[in-house]
């Protein structure tokens, strides 16, 4: 079914807007969930809180595309139980790793202040990666939004797992200088 379609049962408030949803984006969101929190019964739920928070997102907005919008909500979903669950146990995995690479040029802040910044800090990097060479993009947002593997990566573009980590390497670097330029706290 197109994306079209499948909004405008959400705006009918037909649940079958559900159903057309989980079958076409179901693995994707799937995917997202599971690359950040690593435990299939958790990536499923946050996959179904993803369709109800749809379900009251629309209407009023029209998402578009509706495959950005619904992996959006997946990560966001997915981030908020990681970290709940880091802070539970403090747990490792692949996105203890990947946070913990971001945070050599990204630092956060949980203050209003930080939630500000956080914003601009979101400008500069938005603006940096649109100037980026679009496989240095990608790789790049493979790894620190969809939270894949560098093994996954690696074979995604067909290169080996060194360049990868090297591609990511520089292209944080890059990230680094940039916000300092830009005069973003580190």
């Amino acid at each position: 079914m197109e994306d079209a379609a499948i909004i405008a049962l959400y705006w009918d408030r037909d649940e079958s807007a559900i159903g057309e949803s989980s079958a076409k984006y179901g693995p994707f969101c799937r995917t997202v969930a599971l690359n950040i929190l690593s435990v299939r019964e958790d990536a499923e739920e946050c996959v179904n809180d993803t369709w109800l928070r749809a379900w009251n997102a629309i209407p009023p907005a029209r998402p578009s595309p509706l495959r950005a919008f619904f992996g959006k909500i997946t990560r966001n979903l997915s981030l908020d139980r990681f970290r709940a669950a880091r802070a539970q146990k403090r747990g490792s995995g692949n996105m203890e790793l990947i946070l913990e690479e971001l945070g050599e040029c990204v630092g956060g802040g949980d203050s209003v202040e930080g939630a500000f910044d956080a914003r601009e800090t979101a400008g500069v990097i938005t603006r940096f990666l649109d100037g980026q060479q679009p496989l240095q993009r990608q790789i790049f947002l493979r790894r620190y939004w969809f939270g894949d593997g560098i093994a996954d990566i690696a074979k995604r573009f067909g290169m080996r797992e060194g360049t990868v980590k090297s591609n990511l390497f520089r292209t944080r670097e890059r990230l680094r200088e940039a916000l300092e330029r830009e005069g973003v706290a580190l």
